[in-house]
Parts: structure tokens; C-alpha cells; sequence
């Protein structure tokens, strides 16, 4: 009898032990650092335009960061431009750098009119943005990591060829 109380102990104590472990394993990996990079509007017409958002990524683990999907916010000037969630599908090398785009769909005339002069003023100078998110790490018992990043940004527009003029 006393000998399967000692062995639940030890379960318990194990199970303990391994949830313990996992708790603390969330915080072991250290914030990569995120930027906005580029936006290029890609197709611009009254009822919808298209932007490619491109980021950098900064990865300061002496691991590799697989990323399963990202979490996003923009803001241009303060106000909200692109938000949503996609599958990341890539992984940013142990102490080093790599990037991704995604590709966005917005109608400006009905969401944000104002939207519509900040897109027109960042193809002719820069405008602030903040940048937030979370990655998900494909890396077991690992949390979502949360990045945040200000700075300034210039709108490229889409290269428009003769045909497309005319």
C-alpha cells in the first residue's frame, strides 16, 4: 500500500516538474526585432487598393525561429491601415536576418478616407508608422512572441508600364 502512494507521488511530482519546465520555456526565447521595411502600393484604383507591406526581422536567438503565422498591426500617422493574421511559413536564422511581405486588400474610400491623403503625402515624403504583432513559433510549448517598432516610411508606388498608361 505504501509503495503506489510513493509511486503517485512521483507522478505527481514528475508532472509537476514537466509542466514547471514548460512554463518556463515560453520566456526563453528573446524578442526579435521587427520592422516595416517598405510599402509599395501594387494597385490602386477608387474601389480597392493593393499594398505589399515588407518587413525585416532580426532574429537575436542562437536558434533558428521557425514562424507558423504572424499577427499584425500598421498604423500610418496614427491612424489604423492594415491589421489581420496570416501563416508564416518561414524561419529567420539563429543571430541573424530574413523578412517577409504580405500582401494586402484595402477600400480607402469606404474604411478610411483619411487614409487616402496619408497614402498620397508618403509617396512624396516620409510618414511615421507603428508596427505590432505576434509571431507564432513553431517551437513546442513555446508562446507567441509579441514585437513592437516605430519609425518612418515612405510609400513606393507601383511601377506603371506604357500599356497600363494609356
Amino acid at each position: 500500500m505504501n509503495g503506489s502512494i510513493g509511486f503517485k507521488h512521483i507522478g505527481l511530482g514528475a508532472i509537476a516538474w514537466f509542466l514547471t519546465g514548460c512554463a518556463s520555456t515560453a520566456g526563453f526565447v528573446d524578442t526579435p526585432q521587427v520592422s516595416l521595411r517598405n510599402v509599395e502600393v501594387t494597385e490602386l484604383d477608387l474601389n480597392s487598393q493593393t499594398f505589399l507591406l515588407a518587413f525585416d526581422v532580426i532574429n537575436p536567438n542562437p536558434f533558428p525561429l521557425p514562424i507558423a503565422a504572424i499577427s499584425y498591426g500598421v498604423e500610418l500617422d496614427g491612424y489604423r491601415f492594415a491589421s489581420g493574421e496570416t501563416q508564416g511559413d518561414f524561419t529567420v536564422p539563429a543571430s541573424s536576418d530574413g523578412g517577409f511581405a504580405i500582401s494586402v486588400d484595402l477600400n480607402l474610400m469606404r474604411t478610411a478616407p483619411q487614409l487616402l491623403f496619408i497614402v498620397r503625402d508618403g509617396v512624396y515624403g516620409e510618414i511615421p508608422y507603428v508596427l505590432k504583432g505576434t509571431f507564432d513559433i513553431d517551437i513546442p510549448f513555446v508562446s507567441p512572441v509579441a514585437f513592437k517598432s516605430s519609425g518612418t516610411i515612405r510609400l513606393h508606388p507601383a511601377e506603371i508600364s506604357a500599356e497600363q498608361r494609356h
